[in-house]
């Protein structure tokens, strides 16, 4: 069978032996009853990693993002988020399909938003308006690159949210790599939140999975939206055990991710027709814009995949490359190579 070099994103990572081990090894019960302890050993260590008092297993980030929009909301709420966040773009339109509220979105620099448009965003008492009720911040923010929102603008956002009222939550899909990048405990960033989701089955390698944290009261209430949305699992702790070596193994090993993307990317902006911001390389993506008459990205796509590489177009002409444990640096070479094929083809 041919090996394929996957760049499509790092929700293709394979679990490790040792998940699979751990995995086989569970000891399950019913976890909606809150009879499963695997399950219970994941919250407590996921809730104590982020800094919270309480997390509850879902089975998808976008199910924990959902979650925790209606835990925050009322029916007619508006919610702020930055023009191309995950929740806005790629949801299928849950904060209004689920929620029954409104998307205020504001562009960011590079997907970080500022605390003045935020501020500009949120809605005076009248009649006529939503209330102002939740702002969701992105970190790492996958359609700018995985560009990171720095500790002391996470600290800002907060601050004037919470002046005018609203409550904060983090999709933290990819907080780890946010931290890493930054060099900071991941609590510094999740600390000035009232809820935080975050993900299990990208970088960190688990097969199934996400957390939502927040005070034990709010995940209480989460709780029961889990099982509204069809969220609550039964001897689910085959999947937690996988989880718990996940945060506890994978979390550090995200640096070699962004070593491999900052390889790649700067090979790649050494590639005539490409355009690469180097700057947006923060993280495990590197998103750059084909700039060669004749060729788009499904093309560029199509001509990847007959030699071997796989790889997302997120654009007529942008593409996405995703770093992660089952691409090694021998494998980013490679795909330089091919890449330079291509091009100068």
């Amino acid at each position: 069978m041919k090996r394929f070099i996957d760049l499509r994103s790092d929700t293709v990572t394979s679990p490790t032996n040792e998940m699979r081990e751990a995995m086989a090894a569970a000891e399950v019960g019913d976890d909606v009853y809150g009879e499963d302890p695997t399950i219970r050993q994941l919250e407590e260590l996921a809730a104590e990693k982020v800094g919270k008092e309480a997390a509850v297993f879902v089975p998808t980030g976008t199910m924990g993002n959902q979650i925790a929009v209606l835990t925050h909301t009322q029916r007619g709420d508006e919610v702020i988020v930055e023009a191309e966040a995950h929740i806005y773009f790629y949801e299928v339109a849950g904060l209004a399909a689920l929620s029954s509220v409104q998307a205020r979105p504001v562009k960011g620099s590079r997907g970080v938003l500022d605390p003045d448009d935020v501020a500009a965003a949120t809605r005076p008492a009248n009649i006529h308006f939503p209330r102002s009720a939740l702002l969701c911040i992105e970190n790492t923010h996958n359609r700018a690159g995985g560009t990171v929102t720095p500790v002391q603008r996470m600290w800002e956002l907060a601050r004037v949210a919470h002046e005018y009222g609203l409550a904060v939550h983090l999709d933290g899909a990819r907080v780890f790599n946010a931290a890493l990048a930054l060099g900071v405990d991941v609590k510094e960033l999740t600390a000035p939140v009232d809820s935080v989701m975050f993900c299990l089955s990208k970088g960190l390698s688990a097969p199934v999975g996400s957390l939502v944290a927040g005070t034990k009261e709010w995940v209480a209430r989460a709780r029961k939206y889990r099982k509204l949305l069809g969220g609550g699992m039964r001897q689910a702790g085959v999947l937690a055990a996988a989880g718990i070596v996940a945060l506890e193994k994978m979390v550090n090993r995200l640096a070699e991710d962004h070593a491999n993307a900052h390889l790649l990317g700067g090979g790649l902006a050494q590639i005539p027709g490409i355009k690469l911001d180097l700057a947006t390389v923060q993280t495990n993506m590197v998103t750059f814009e084909l700039d060669k008459p004749g060729l788009d990205g499904a093309g560029f796509v199509r001509e990847l995949l007959a030699r071997g590489v796989k790889a997302n177009a997120t654009g007529p002409k942008r593409i996405r490359f995703v770093t992660h444990k089952d691409v090694s640096r021998e494998d980013i070479l490679t795909a330089l190579q091919v890449v330079q094929a291509i091009m100068r083809g």
